[in-house]
Protein backbone atom coordinates (compact mmCIF):
# COMPACT_ATOMS: atom_id res chain seq x y z
CA UNK A 1 0.00 0.00 0.00
CA UNK A 2 2.81 2.63 0.95
CA UNK A 3 4.48 1.74 -2.68
CA UNK A 4 1.00 2.99 -4.50
CA UNK A 5 0.96 5.87 -2.11
CA UNK A 6 4.54 6.87 -3.31
CA UNK A 7 3.59 5.95 -7.09
CA UNK A 8 0.63 8.08 -6.57
CA UNK A 9 2.63 11.06 -5.03
CA UNK A 10 5.12 10.87 -7.85
CA UNK A 11 2.52 10.49 -10.58
CA UNK A 12 0.13 13.87 -9.33
CA UNK A 13 2.91 16.16 -8.39
CA UNK A 14 6.16 15.38 -9.54
CA UNK A 15 5.73 14.69 -12.81
CA UNK A 16 3.50 18.18 -13.53
CA UNK A 17 6.19 19.71 -11.82
CA UNK A 18 8.83 18.56 -14.02
CA UNK A 19 6.76 19.30 -16.70
CA UNK A 20 6.43 22.78 -15.82
CA UNK A 21 9.81 23.29 -15.00
CA UNK A 22 10.92 22.18 -18.18
CA UNK A 23 8.75 24.82 -19.84
CA UNK A 24 9.43 27.40 -17.51
CA UNK A 25 12.95 26.86 -17.05
CA UNK A 26 13.68 27.99 -20.96
CA UNK A 27 14.43 23.95 -21.47
CA UNK A 28 11.71 23.71 -24.13
CA UNK A 29 12.82 24.00 -27.80
CA UNK A 30 10.91 27.36 -28.77
CA UNK A 31 12.75 28.76 -31.80
CA UNK A 32 11.74 27.71 -35.35
CA UNK A 33 15.27 26.37 -35.59
CA UNK A 34 15.28 23.99 -32.80
CA UNK A 35 14.63 20.61 -32.88
CA UNK A 36 11.05 19.26 -31.68
CA UNK A 37 10.29 18.04 -28.21
CA UNK A 38 9.96 14.44 -27.47
CA UNK A 39 6.70 13.16 -28.90
CA UNK A 40 5.83 16.66 -30.84
CA UNK A 41 5.30 15.47 -33.99
CA UNK A 42 3.58 12.15 -33.35
CA UNK A 43 1.07 14.19 -30.82
CA UNK A 44 0.46 16.96 -32.92
CA UNK A 45 -0.29 14.40 -36.16
CA UNK A 46 -2.29 11.88 -33.60
CA UNK A 47 -4.65 15.26 -32.82
CA UNK A 48 -5.01 16.73 -36.10
CA UNK A 49 -5.84 13.40 -37.84
CA UNK A 50 -8.37 12.74 -35.09
CA UNK A 51 -9.93 16.15 -35.82
CA UNK A 52 -9.76 16.31 -38.93
CA UNK A 53 -11.27 13.06 -39.54
CA UNK A 54 -14.16 13.96 -36.97
CA UNK A 55 -15.50 17.26 -38.37
CA UNK A 56 -13.87 17.40 -42.61
CA UNK A 57 -16.94 17.88 -44.46
CA UNK A 58 -17.66 14.24 -46.95
CA UNK A 59 -18.84 15.94 -49.87
CA UNK A 60 -17.58 18.67 -52.07
CA UNK A 61 -20.80 21.45 -52.58
CA UNK A 62 -19.62 23.11 -55.84
CA UNK A 63 -19.10 21.57 -59.10
CA UNK A 64 -15.01 20.78 -59.76
CA UNK A 65 -15.09 22.46 -62.84
CA UNK A 66 -12.64 24.79 -64.83
CA UNK A 67 -14.06 27.50 -63.52
CA UNK A 68 -13.86 26.52 -59.77
CA UNK A 69 -10.21 25.91 -60.63
CA UNK A 70 -9.35 28.71 -61.86
CA UNK A 71 -11.00 30.71 -59.16
CA UNK A 72 -9.33 28.07 -56.72
CA UNK A 73 -6.09 28.49 -58.20
CA UNK A 74 -5.96 32.40 -57.93
CA UNK A 75 -6.77 32.21 -54.02
CA UNK A 76 -3.84 29.84 -53.68
CA UNK A 77 -1.73 32.18 -55.36
CA UNK A 78 -2.94 35.20 -53.27
CA UNK A 79 -3.04 33.70 -50.15
CA UNK A 80 -1.27 30.11 -49.96
CA UNK A 81 1.47 30.52 -52.50
CA UNK A 82 3.75 32.19 -50.05
CA UNK A 83 4.27 29.31 -47.65
CA UNK A 84 3.17 26.18 -49.66
CA UNK A 85 4.84 26.97 -53.30
CA UNK A 86 3.94 26.84 -56.77
CA UNK A 87 4.76 24.41 -59.50
CA UNK A 88 8.49 24.30 -60.33
CA UNK A 89 8.96 27.10 -57.68
CA UNK A 90 11.58 26.73 -55.18
CA UNK A 91 10.41 27.01 -51.55
CA UNK A 92 10.15 30.42 -50.46
CA UNK A 93 12.53 32.23 -47.87
CA UNK A 94 9.04 32.40 -45.91
CA UNK A 95 8.85 29.02 -46.04
CA UNK A 96 12.32 28.00 -45.61
CA UNK A 97 12.24 29.70 -42.00
CA UNK A 98 9.22 28.23 -40.62
CA UNK A 99 8.59 25.08 -37.93
CA UNK A 100 7.29 23.09 -39.08
CA UNK A 101 8.18 23.24 -42.31
CA UNK A 102 5.04 23.99 -44.68
CA UNK A 103 4.46 21.33 -47.12
CA UNK A 104 5.30 22.03 -50.59
CA UNK A 105 1.64 21.19 -52.25
CA UNK A 106 2.83 21.17 -56.01
CA UNK A 107 6.21 18.95 -55.27
CA UNK A 108 6.45 15.36 -54.22
CA UNK A 109 3.56 13.76 -52.64
CA UNK A 110 1.63 16.86 -52.31
CA UNK A 111 -1.81 16.99 -51.10
CA UNK A 112 -3.45 15.15 -54.20
CA UNK A 113 -4.44 12.05 -51.78
CA UNK A 114 -6.07 14.55 -49.44
CA UNK A 115 -9.81 14.61 -49.78
CA UNK A 116 -10.69 18.05 -50.85
CA UNK A 117 -12.98 18.18 -47.05
CA UNK A 118 -9.76 17.64 -45.63
CA UNK A 119 -8.00 20.68 -47.36
CA UNK A 120 -11.36 22.88 -46.90
CA UNK A 121 -11.12 21.74 -43.21
CA UNK A 122 -7.37 23.15 -43.23
CA UNK A 123 -7.71 26.65 -44.73
CA UNK A 124 -11.60 27.06 -42.62
CA UNK A 125 -9.65 26.28 -39.06
CA UNK A 126 -6.19 26.58 -39.25
CA UNK A 127 -3.26 23.98 -37.52
CA UNK A 128 -2.63 25.98 -34.54
CA UNK A 129 1.09 26.08 -33.91
CA UNK A 130 2.75 25.88 -37.48
CA UNK A 131 1.94 28.84 -39.14
CA UNK A 132 -0.90 28.07 -40.93
CA UNK A 133 -3.89 30.43 -40.41
CA UNK A 134 -7.60 29.83 -40.68
CA UNK A 135 -9.60 31.78 -43.59
CA UNK A 136 -13.24 31.11 -42.19
CA UNK A 137 -12.83 34.70 -41.35
CA UNK A 138 -11.25 36.28 -44.53
CA UNK A 139 -12.33 34.34 -47.51
CA UNK A 140 -16.05 33.14 -48.27
CA UNK A 141 -17.05 29.30 -47.89
CA UNK A 142 -17.04 29.16 -51.48
CA UNK A 143 -13.37 30.68 -52.01
CA UNK A 144 -12.35 27.88 -49.49
CA UNK A 145 -13.52 25.07 -51.15
CA UNK A 146 -12.56 26.50 -54.58
CA UNK A 147 -8.76 26.48 -53.03
CA UNK A 148 -9.58 22.72 -51.53
CA UNK A 149 -10.73 21.47 -55.02
CA UNK A 150 -7.24 22.66 -56.54
CA UNK A 151 -5.16 21.12 -54.19
CA UNK A 152 -7.34 17.82 -54.17
CA UNK A 153 -7.39 17.59 -58.29
CA UNK A 154 -3.38 19.38 -58.15
CA UNK A 155 -2.31 15.85 -60.61
CA UNK A 156 -5.27 16.42 -63.51
CA UNK A 157 -5.77 20.24 -63.30
CA UNK A 158 -6.88 21.29 -66.88
CA UNK A 159 -3.71 23.12 -69.08
CA UNK A 160 -5.24 26.46 -68.33
CA UNK A 161 -5.04 26.36 -64.58
CA UNK A 162 -2.12 24.69 -64.27
CA UNK A 163 -0.54 27.54 -66.97
CA UNK A 164 -1.54 29.64 -64.31
CA UNK A 165 -0.21 27.95 -61.53
CA UNK A 166 3.05 27.75 -62.81
CA UNK A 167 3.50 31.15 -63.93
CA UNK A 168 5.76 32.69 -61.40
CA UNK A 169 4.65 35.37 -58.46
CA UNK A 170 6.02 37.77 -56.21
CA UNK A 171 4.59 36.65 -52.56
CA UNK A 172 3.48 40.00 -51.03
CA UNK A 173 5.73 40.38 -48.03
CA UNK A 174 8.73 39.93 -50.67
CA UNK A 175 7.12 42.96 -53.00
CA UNK A 176 6.92 44.73 -49.66
CA UNK A 177 10.53 43.92 -49.27
CA UNK A 178 11.05 45.44 -52.31
CA UNK A 179 9.75 48.24 -51.98
CA UNK A 180 11.04 49.43 -48.74
CA UNK A 181 14.86 48.59 -50.14
CA UNK A 182 13.92 50.50 -53.24
CA UNK A 183 12.58 53.63 -51.06
CA UNK A 184 15.55 53.47 -48.82
CA UNK A 185 18.24 53.02 -51.08
CA UNK A 186 16.18 56.82 -53.14
CA UNK A 187 17.05 58.45 -49.60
Amino acid sequence: MKAFIVGVIIGVVLIPLGVYTYFAGGFAPVSTSSEPMPFEKMLARKGLKARVDKEAPKNVPIPTDEANYLAGAHIYKDNCAVCHGLPGQPATPIANGMYPKPPQLFHGKGVTDDPAGESYWKVANGIRMTGMPGYRKTLSDTQMWQAAVVLANADKLPPSVQALLSSPTVPQAASSNTAAKTTNSAK
